[in-house]
């Protein structure tokens, strides 16, 4: 697929109008409230992974309205001292798996917490353990409808709150250096890692890659890809309810969320992403931070040739010696072959 989306000296200046809410932030203040209200943790038990240089132990936390949320949260093995944490977000239609298959943080020498996304991991992957009990507000079958028409009812009002209880989660496991918290992700889970950096103004720093649910209203112009194209279809049948729609997307839009983000932050970007469209993760990266009178680190990576998978592995070792810099500034980078 070639480039779709503005040139890419549009892209690097692009700064977008943004449609808030006027209760955006009474909105998210009040959810999050209400999520805290309860101890984070439910248990934590060990878990065999079948490795023996990481362990890993079953977590449960108490995510939007106390639901319980699962989680693998693993470390390596035989080390003692606090470790700066990585919560990871993983994609759309995708569980926590098994807890053997992300290693990097871990074999990065970092504590790494893994949530499972509510409601999700039937369509890839190896499955997930949350159900979402709320989800029966009218809406179309898949997640990134479900509960389209109110934002009090929408599926990622109940995800990004799990997202913001997570950080609280880890923070709370023994082992782990509550200061230095970092949120991660690709795809929704890049969308949720924005929506984290603007909804913990404490953390540690944010990894964004080909983040979903930014620049929501053109993206659902460009592209019919799923998950945006589920709620295009959702549409199509239900002709009048499309300005409910976009009010209730106007309060998950990643634009709004990075705006008052103040961590460092790493993004990358394909430029022919057809599913989460470039336009998006350069509006959210261009006015990062802009609402928090800071001037917070960050930087961009974009990859001219690739699609959705952005810059895969290459972009991973990015994202490794960026986060060795930030998180354990003393830290010397292992030698590139």
């Amino acid at each position: 697929m070639p480039a779709f989306d503005l040139p890419t000296t549009e892209l690097e200046r692009y700064r977008p109008d943004v449609q808030e809410p006027p209760d955006f932030d009474g909105f998210w203040n009040d959810t999050l409230k209400e999520a805290a209200q309860t101890d984070v943790l439910v248990s934590v038990r060990p878990a065999e992974n079948g490795l023996r240089l990481t362990r890993t132990w079953d977590v449960t936390f108490r995510g939007f309205a106390g639901d319980p949320v699962r989680a693998w949260y693993s470390r390596p093995a035989g080390v003692g001292e606090p470790l700066p944490a990585v919560v990871e977000y993983a994609g759309y239609g995708r569980g926590r798996g098994l807890p053997h298959e992300r290693l990097t943080w871990v074999n990065a020498g970092y504590a790494h917490l893994l949530m499972d996304n509510r409601g999700q991991g039937d369509q890839y992957g190896n499955g997930g353990s949350t159900p979402d009990p709320h989800a029966s507000a009218p809406g179309g079958p898949g997640p990134a409808a479900r509960g389209l028409l109110d934002p009090r009812d929408y599926h990622y009002r109940r995800l990004i709150t799990d997202a913001v209880r997570a950080v609280a989660a880890v923070r709370a496991l023994p082992g782990v250096d509550a200061t230095r918290v970092a949120a991660v992700g690709n795809s929704q889970g890049g969308g949720l890692a924005l929506a984290v950096a603007g909804l913990v103004p404490d953390l540690a720093a944010a990894l964004v890659t080909a983040p979903f649910l930014c620049g929501i209203r053109r993206a659902l112009d460009l592209t019919d890809a799923s998950p945006y194209g589920e709620i295009s279809a959702y549409l199509s049948v239900h002709r009048g309810a499309q300005e409910a729609a976009y009010r209730t997307l106007a309060y998950m839009e990643g634009v709004s969320f990075a705006r008052r983000a103040a961590a460092p932050a790493h993004f990358g970007v394909g430029l022919r992403d057809t599913v989460c469209p470039p336009s998006g993760a350069y509006a959210a990266f261009n006015r990062y931070g802009e609402l928090t009178g800071m001037d917070p680190r960050k930087e961009i990576h974009a990859y001219p040739y690739n699609g959705h998978e952005g810059g895969d592995a290459v972009q991973v070792r990015r994202q490794l010696d960026w986060a060795g810099g930030v998180l354990e500034p003393g830290r010397v980078s292992s030698p590139r072959g």
